[in-house]
């Protein structure tokens, strides 16, 4: 039996962010932050409006397409850095929420790489147990929550968003994914990291009047290493899976910066015209970007049944890897 991808879902909220309300906010320009990131606009989830909220509709639309009931589901399975509360998981209210009545529960994080870490535990769960026929991995952010709006160099890069995935184990041979590359280095976690709310810096008043529950992330650092270790997974997976980079048929990188999805895709001499990005319209939705992008790619018709796609992100932690999916 094979762990096929059977059905993909998205979400955005409504709230549209241009760089011109930034520039009404913060000391920026729509040609600064455009010519740095890319980025024009991003979508802004409502005080209410909870990453389990988000996640519920992605999820809805992923079982739609897939045509699976809540209720068939064995795994639900969310990559998110902003959960709707510490304690339960994100992904036990997305259960009750779609009415998956008997499906295990998790949250982890792995911020922007959250979706690629995500399909390579998902995929091994369900290839080593009986119990996971069909399952849910969701990669949701509200980043807004986390965010810094007074810090220019941080806020007019993120969005809120959702994407999801639904696994069916098939009777047909071959796994969706091919080849995965997942790693980590904790030794440079101050470059992109969130100092406060944890029990190591608690969020007491004199910590939250200090900002320390907000984004913090040194850019140019982190745009080095990305770019490095981006690459070089990718590099591994193509050899892992016994590809060549003319057999991509489609890049689908974590959408962070223009800057680096161009040098990536330079580095992988993978032309322009294959690199699939959403990035001006939603900024940096974390955990959610691969996801949505290649929603919105599939639905459109540009992703089309048997073409290979490579996936890549890096995040904070330091995370980072690539995937190799035969959608």
């Amino acid at each position: 039996m094979g762990i096929k991808v059977v059905g993909i879902g998205s979400y955005v909220p409504e709230r549209v962010l241009t760089n011109f309300d930034l520039e009404k906010m913060v000391d920026t320009s729509d040609e600064w932050i455009r010519t740095r990131t890319g980025i024009q606009e991003r979508r802004i989830a409502s005080k209410t409006e909870c990453t389990s909220d988000m996640a519920e509709i992605a999820a809805r639309r992923a079982l739609e397409m897939a045509g699976v009931f809540a209720d068939q589901l064995d795994l639900i399975v969310l990559a998110t850095i902003t959960p709707d509360n510490k304690l339960p998981s994100a992904a036990c209210h997305v259960q009750r929420k779609i009415g998956a009545r008997s499906a295990a529960c998790f949250d982890f994080q792995a911020a922007c790489t959250g979706l690629v870490y995500g399909t390579e535990i998902v995929t091994a769960m369900m290839k080593n147990s009986r119990k996971y026929k069909k399952a849910l991995l969701v990669g949701c952010e509200k980043l807004s929550s986390i965010t810094d709006w007074s810090d220019r160099n941080t806020c007019v890069l993120f969005g809120d968003a959702a994407g999801a995935f639904v696994f069916e184990k098939t009777k047909e041979s071959g796994d969706t994914l091919l080849a995965s590359v997942i790693s980590a280095n904790g030794t440079d976690y101050e470059m992109l990291w969130i100092p406060g709310g944890g029990c190591q810096l608690p969020l007491t008043k004199e910590n939250i009047d200090k900002n320390l529950q907000y984004v913090r992330m040194e850019g140019n650092k982190v745009f080095k290493i990305a770019v490095t270790s981006m690459v070089n997974s990718c590099y591994e997976v193509l050899e892992m899976a016994h590809l060549k980079n003319e057999d991509i048929d489609w890049l689908i990188p974590h959408q962070a910066n223009m800057r680096i999805i161009g040098a990536v895709g330079e580095r992988l001499k993978i032309p322009a015209e294959k690199v699939i990005s959403n990035l001006w319209k939603y900024g940096n939705t974390s955990a959610a970007s691969i996801g949505l992008a290649l929603d919105e790619a599939v639905r459109v018709g540009k992703v089309k049944k048997g073409n290979k796609l490579l996936l890549t992100a890096f995040g904070g932690g330091m995370t980072w890897g690539s995937s190799i999916l035969r959608w």
